[in-house]
């Protein structure tokens, strides 16, 4: 089994910046891709970011010149720089990674437990 930890999230006044982190565990062979998801109350979850182990990334449109990913793949941990943030961002923010836990095993995802982002106008 494979877990994902997050930790970073708050209440910050718009304008204003966070840095969301996830580290994953367990008997992991590959993560790949690994990124962060959001759902807004009364909205379905959306992507906000992902990240290839080659750092080749994704950004949901939203967010692109704002927000940077990254990743440390010697400890399996992925980040969300988010700046210039704004009202809308608000939501919690999700973890995902698809990864394997033997070289020829199928891959699965895997969730975080949820980051709350609020902010504040």
């Amino acid at each position: 089994q494979v877990q994902l930890v997050e930790s970073g999230g708050g209440l910050v006044q718009a304008g204003g910046s966070l840095r969301l982190s996830c580290a994953a565990s367990g008997s992991i062979f590959s993560v790949d891709p690994m990124g962060w998801y959001r759902q807004a109350p009364g909205k379905q979850r959306e992507l906000v970011a992902a990240i290839s182990s080659d750092g080749s990334t994704n950004y949901a449109d939203s967010v692109k010149g704002r927000f940077t990913i990254s990743r440390d793949n010697a400890k399996n941990t992925v980040y969300l720089q988010m700046n210039s943030l704004k009202p809308e961002d608000t939501a919690v923010y999700y973890c995902n990674c698809n990864a394997r836990l033997a070289r020829f095993a199928s891959s699965t995802d895997y969730w975080g437990q949820g980051t709350q982002v609020t902010v504040s106008s």
